[in-house]
């Protein structure tokens, strides 16, 4: 068995064709590990910059574990500091809607833990966005789109 030490892994430079303020570096820890139904990736989220938008999964929930710095926390309830060690879990659907920032002037490293579901789904309620991915390797089958260019069911459908 393979083994990743966080607190020494090297972290490729954060991803410039990401929009300023979700810059950041990522490494995958699943792959090196050999796992198939838990997904790690190993993230360095540079001052002011932020993990991802804020969001929630529908089948699929994740867990932020810090590993250097003290990144911020933002959930339903509420906004929060975070430390080195400490571990959130975010359950499935809108209670488990989760943002992660840097608003210091150190770099945050967090391990991003996830349950590897397929559809995943995803809820941008900032932005009022719903993402599909990984339905069976079709790319056209992986959409995101704005809740309200919904269609009524029967739409094109001809009887």
């Amino acid at each position: 068995m393979d083994v990743v030490n966080l607190f020494d892994a090297v972290v490729p430079d954060p991803d410039e064709s990401r929009p300023d303020g979700f810059r950041r570096g990522a490494l995958q820890l699943g792959p090196r590990l050999g796992a198939s139904r838990i997904g790690a990736t190993l993230y360095e989220i540079p001052p002011g910059e932020r993990l991802s938008p804020y969001h929630y999964e529908y089948n699929n929930e994740e867990w932020v574990l810090v590993v250097e710095g003290r990144p911020t926390l933002r959930t339903p309830d509420d906004e929060r500091e975070l430390r080195p060690g400490d571990v959130v879990a975010f359950p499935v659907g809108p209670d488990g809607a989760h943002g992660v920032a840097n608003q210091t002037d150190e770099l945050v490293r967090v391990v991003m833990l996830s349950t590897k579901r397929e559809p995943r789904v995803a809820a941008y309620p900032d932005s009022d966005k719903l993402a599909v991915w990984r339905l069976g390797g079709d790319e056209r089958d992986e959409l995101i789109v704005k809740r309200s260019s919904t269609t009524d069911y029967w739409d094109g459908e001809a009887g």
